[in-house]
């Protein structure tokens, strides 16, 4: 990862999808890429959804439960 940033890659670090750090070549100008930037340049596909996405809402579950048990509440 380090050679890859010495040689001009700007690198994203996450943390559960999040991103937390930034790892890049000292000289290079940190400049903020947009999604029409990735589009254009072939790195994305532009998403369909244009509205923002909401997901499900989440599974509360207590200490000791059983997957199988919580899987079968949220398939039915």
């Amino acid at each position: 990862m380090v050679r890859r940033a010495g040689g001009g890659e700007r690198l994203v670090v996450t943390v559960d999808g999040h991103p937390v750090a930034q790892l890049g070549p000292i000289d290079a100008p940190a400049t903020a890429v947009s999604m029409a930037d990735l589009v254009s340049l072939g790195h994305v596909i532009a998403p369909r959804r244009r509205s923002a996405y909401v997901g499900p809402e989440p599974v509360l579950l207590r200490t000791g439960a059983r997957i199988d048990q919580a899987l079968r509440e949220v398939r039915t």
